[in-house]
């Protein structure tokens, strides 16, 4: 070619002259490299650090903190259940709802 690297010139460098990945990733904090600073505690499943076995879907207290305000279930990443009891917790809430223990949805009005 001319003696010039033409690969720079047109922006074959994939982002590292314009500071691409290696000023996102030095952020720091736990947010996930999303740039949200949430906190590094680690969610513990309140099922195993309790011992409890079996989730009962006759227990209404122990359920309503795994259903939202509009009725859904929350998932394992925001609740912080291991899969196991998230999967028991979800069976639970759904015989609960089918013996009307809790509603499928809130009435808004």
């Amino acid at each position: 070619m001319n003696g010039t690297d033409t690969s720079r010139i047109q922006g074959g460098d994939r982002g590292a002259a314009r500071g691409g990945d290696e000023e996102r990733r030095s952020t720091g904090g736990s947010g996930g490299g999303r740039g949200g600073g949430g906190f590094g505690r680690k969610k513990v499943c309140r099922f195993c650090a309790d011992k409890i076995a079996r989730v009962d879907f006759k227990d209404q207290n122990t359920l309503k903190y795994f259903v939202t305000e509009r009725g859904k279930i929350i998932p394992r990443r925001i609740s912080g259940n291991c899969a196991k009891h998230q999967r028991q917790v979800a069976v639970a809430i759904r015989r609960a709802r089918n013996v009307a223990l809790i509603p499928y949805t809130v009435v808004m009005g």
